[in-house]
Formats: C-alpha cells, structure tokens, sequence
C-alpha cells in the first residue's frame, strides 16, 4: 500500500511538472506601460522662485482658529468621507477575494451512517480531506489579483481626493459666510448713514431748504437699503446650513458668530515644476490606478481563450468499525488532473477581451484627460491668485476714493453747495466700492484654496505609497 501510494504521488508530480513546462513560458497579457504625456516644462507666466508645495495642513495658513477647527471636525464626520472610507475597506474584501484564487482549497468531511439489509445492520465510519488547485498558467488568477489591488489602490487615491474637495469646500463655504457678514456691515452702515441723511433732509424741508423731492429720493435710497438685507441673511443662513452637512452635524448644531474676511491671512504658493504635479494629485493617480486595473483585466480576458488546469486530491479513512478507523487498512485516496478547454463560447469570450480592451481604451483617454485637466487647474487658479490680488489693492483704492467723495458731498450739501441728487451719486457709488470690495477679497480667498486643491493640498504619492 505505501509503496503504491508513493508511485501514484510520483506519477502525479511529474504530471503536474510536464504540464508546467509545457504551459508556463507562455505569456498571455500585455505588461503595462504609463502612456506617454505632453508635460509642460514651467507653469506659465510663472516668475523664477523657489517651489513650495502645499503642506499636508495648508488651511492654517489663513491663520484662523476657527476654520482650524471646521476642518477638524470635517474630518472625523463628513459622510462623503466616510463613504470614501468604506469602499476602501470594499476593496480591500475584494483584493482578500481575489487572491484566494491563487491557493489550494482545502475541506473536510467526516460521517458515519447505518444500513440494515436483509436482516443485518450494518455501520460506516468515514473521515475525509479534499484539496482542489488550479494552476495558474497563464497568470488568469494573478491578473486578477493585480486588477483588485490596483483598484484598491485607486479607491485609497478617491478616499484622499475627497477629503482634498471636502476640506476646500469647508474653507470656501466658510469664506463666503464671512463675506456675507461684511455685506450685511457694508449694507447696515450705508443704512444707517442714508437715514441720518434723510433725518437731516427732513429736518430741512420742516425748515423750508429742503424740498419734497429730495427728502422722496432719499427715502426710496434708504428703503433699499432696507430691502437688501433680508436676503443677505437668508443666504448666510443658508451657507451656515451647508457648513453643517460638510462637517456632519445637524443645522442646529452650528453657527458662526464672529469673523470678517480682512481678518484672514493670504498665504503664499509657489508652485513647483509642472511635471511633479502627476505625483502630488490623488485624481491623477486614481485614474493611472484605474487604468492599470483594466490592463490586468486584458490579461484576465485572454487567459480566458486557454486552458486551465485543475488539480485535485483527496485522502481519508473508512472503517466498519470505529476503533479501526485510523489503521492503515482504512486508508483511501485519489490524486487527479484535469485539463478543460474552451472549444465554443457564442463569442461571449471574444465579446469579453473585446470589451477589456475598449474599456482599457476608454480609461486611458480618462486619464489623459485627468493630466490635462490637473495643469489647467494649476494654470487657472495661479492667474487667479495673482490677478484678484491685484483687482483687491485696486478695488481698495476705489473705496477710498469713492469714501472721501461721498464725504466732501456731505460736506457741501450742508452749506447748500450741491443738491441731494449729486450726494446720492457719491452715495451709491461708495456702496457698490464696498460691496465689490467684499466679493473681490472673497474671490482671492477662493481662488487661493483652488491653488492649494489643484496643488493635490500637501498630498504626495510617495507619501501616501509609504502611509
């Protein structure tokens, strides 16, 4: 019996070795390869200065405690984010599934059962153990597994890139809450300066020097005033309410009571070269992970075509009696090799490498297109930052002119020199200086944070493969 069962394994293993011999040196898959790509040598009309990157925690440098602390909280409890995270522990399942492929499937099974036939009972006893392979050959089940790992890696990458939207999207939000809030100053002060203007004009028709027109012109200016305040609350109510689902509490839950954007510091970015941005944006790596997932599954396509090979094998005892059970005599066993061969599929085979191929062919358009799209984004958001800090210094200077007109009319409308209709030009044009002021420091702010976004905020791929 041992002698045998030392033939029978002999005999297999050189079956299984021929087999390899005969299959393994094919090569089934193309092995991948980043596309070429048009990189750009320098960022356009970008001045020589040492690069500086994003730091991993580039909100502070807007030195405010409170947007330190929204993004805190941001962290631990938006839901976006929190889905992020579990399809990453998806992917991961998916990985452990795909990998299980590559080893031996092991059983056991044991029993025992009672007959009685033609007078007599008879019992039998059995303990078995299987254990069925199959033979990667064409590296099928490899290219499995290296299609879930790389979309794994992708979905780590997708985890990264939203909690990059997340936290630009907390800074904005926030800047255009406190934008609101010097609105409604802007809009409260040019209030309560029209009523002590009409106060003044009222005063004066009492008086006779004032006439009926002006003090109706001057009051349709204040009632104005009046009706633009509502909405201004409404929409800072309503951008306090979407600051509460980005940070994952209710709207009740949250309010913000002081701050103005001219409390906020600029920071500064200095971008380096074009062609480092590939490693620092999770989008782009999320669709080069992508795409080298839809190569593997080319391979996994064309295996399809080829053989596949099973090993199986199953060893145990069987006994009428249980004390003997485990005796040499009670020993069964089976080793086998199978090897099956599609020979006709209806095309579903054909139709399948066809469709790895062309969806391989679509991501990689995406991922161009994702590489374009990144130095656009830079591009976009440098002249951005630039050109509003420009516009802000201007508009500024606009303010201040428009204020000492409006001064000097008030001036001259008290000794009678010019009439209410002059006043009420400098008036309104000192309140649209401000409130363009408002939305000017509030675009800086903004296209800042899309610097820092289009920047990957801090992130690196070389970082994150070592996380």
């Amino acid at each position: 019996m041992t002698g045998s069962l030392r033939l029978e394994r002999k005999s297999f293993k050189a079956l299984v070795t021929a087999l390899a011999v005969t299959l393994s040196a094919c090569s089934v898959g193309p092995s991948y390869k980043r596309p070429d790509l048009d990189v750009p040598a320098t960022w356009r009309g970008e001045s020589a200065q040492s690069p500086l990157w994003p730091s991993a925690d580039w909100w502070h440098g807007f030195e405010s405690s409170q947007l330190d602390n929204l993004i805190t909280q941001a962290l631990a409890g938006n839901f976006d984010l929190a889905v992020a995270i579990a399809r990453v522990r998806e992917a991961d399942a998916q990985t452990r599934i795909a990998g299980a492929a590559l080893l031996p499937t092991v059983g056991f099974g044991g029993g025992v059962s009672r007959s009685r036939s033609g007078g007599q009972a008879s019992t039998l006893y059995d303990a078995q153990i299987g254990a069925s392979y199959q033979i990667d050959f064409w590296g099928k089940n490899q290219a499995s597994l290296e299609a879930a790992k790389e979309t794994a890696q992708a979905s780590r990458y997708s985890e990264e890139t939203v909690t990059l939207t997340m936290m630009a999207s907390v800074a904005t939000t926030y800047f255009q809450i406190l934008a609101l809030r010097d609105n409604l100053a802007v809009t409260e002060g040019n209030l309560a300066s029209a009523e002590s203007i009409l106060k003044a004009l009222q005063a004066q028709e009492a008086a006779g020097t004032a006439n009926a027109l002006s003090v109706a012109q001057q009051e349709t200016t204040v009632a104005t005033l009046r009706a633009s305040i509502p909405p201004l609350r409404q929409q800072e109510r309503q951008f306090i309410d979407a600051l509460a689902i980005l940070i994952g509490k209710p709207p009740e839950a949250v309010d913000i009571t002081s701050g103005t954007l001219s409390d906020l510091a600029h920071p500064v970015i200095a971008p380096g070269m074009p062609s480092e941005l590939l490693a620092r944006r999770p989008d782009v790596a999320m669709a080069e992970a992508q795409l080298k997932a839809a190569n593997a599954n080319i391979t996994v396509a064309r295996a399809a075509f080829f053989p596949s090979v099973q090993l199986t094998a199953q060893g145990g005892f069987e006994s009428a009696a249980l004390s003997s059970l485990l005796g040499p005599a009670s020993l069964l066993y089976s080793l086998a090799a199978s090897v099956s061969q599609p020979i006709f599929s209806g095309g579903s085979l054909e139709g399948q490498l066809q469709f790895s191929q062309a969806f391989y062919d679509e991501l990689l358009q995406d991922y161009r297109k994702s590489v374009i799209s990144a130095f656009q984004n830079v591009e976009d958001a440098l002249v951005a930052t630039q050109q509003t800090a420009e516009q802000e210094q201007r508009q500024q200077a606009a303010v201040d002119t428009a204020r000492r007109a409006f001064q000097i009319a008030q001036a001259q409308l008290r000794v009678g020199t010019i009439d209410v209709l002059t006043l009420l030009n400098t008036e309104t044009a000192l309140f649209t200086s401000e409130t363009t002021l408002v939305q000017v420091r509030a675009a800086r702010l903004d296209a800042i944070v899309s610097l820092f976004n289009a920047l990957g905020g801090g992130w690196s791929q070389t970082g994150a493969a070592s996380a």
